[in-house]
């Protein structure tokens, strides 16, 4: 199994407690954010983990280098010389990947997701991408998921308002690399946009509801959280 972690975002709503270090390595509970996601890789069988990375990106190579054994994978980097946005990222990072699927995870979230789960059910259904979904209540910083679990499709990407309950995008994918979602689009792009929308309305995206744990530390508040939490979860 191969991994992107989109590492590159600026950080620009975090800015306020975490400073002159990309997101996956705001210090959580003593640690970077980035090794609560590779231990969580750690679960399964995991050969390779390819950073996608841009924004203070040397942090990021120092770190690697000074923890990768404490890691059972091979690493390597695709590396944004500017801002690509969220498909121009995963787009050069899949240019690197071996195998005929691969897992796309947010540099910035964790969701404790059972992997192997989201592997059987994405060969199954023959979608080009099979998204995580995680059940929520009252929520409004998420835009809200159309699921029908009947045939495990995602039917529509709705925009954020508030929701008293409903099924949110988790921020992990499995995309068939050969499924060629990316053909006719530049550089830089936008995935939720460009790729997700465009891929639903073929009825080419599935979905996984998962309960478990999640959290998106990319505002001072669910930061904050996260450190508190983080010290009794590993």
């Amino acid at each position: 199994m191969e991994v992107v972690i989109l590492a590159g975002g600026l950080g620009t709503r975090l800015r306020s407690v975490v400073s002159e270090v990309p997101k996956c390595m705001a210090p959580v509970a003593g640690k970077p954010f980035l090794w609560y996601l590779l231990k969580y890789l750690t679960r399964f069988n995991v050969s390779r983990v390819i950073l996608s990375v841009g924004y203070l990106r040397e942090v990021i190579f120092k770190w690697i280098d000074e923890n990768k054994d404490e890691f059972p994978f091979e690493f390597e980097y695709a590396i944004e010389e500017e801002p690509l946005g969220t498909g121009g990222g995963i787009k050069l990072a899949l240019g690197k990947v071996h195998e005929k699927f691969a897992l796309i995870l947010n540099g910035d979230t964790f969701f404790d997701v059972d992997l192997d789960e989201l592997a059987r059910l994405h060969s199954q259904n023959a979608k080009n991408i099979t998204i995580a979904l995680k059940p929520m209540q009252n929520f409004d910083r998420y835009g809200s998921v159309d699921f029908n679990a009947g045939s495990s499709t995602i039917k529509a990407f709705n925009e954020k308002k508030h929701c008293d309950q409903g099924l949110i995008n988790g921020g992990i994918y499995l995309v068939s690399v050969s499924s060629n979602i990316f053909a006719g689009l530049p550089t830089k792009f936008s995935f939720e946009t460009a790729v997700l929308e465009k891929q639903c309305q073929s009825g080419n995206v599935g979905g996984v509801i998962q309960d478990k744990y999640f959290i998106d530390i990319g505002i001072p508040e669910d930061y904050h959280k996260a450190d508190a939490e983080f010290n009794t979860m590993f």
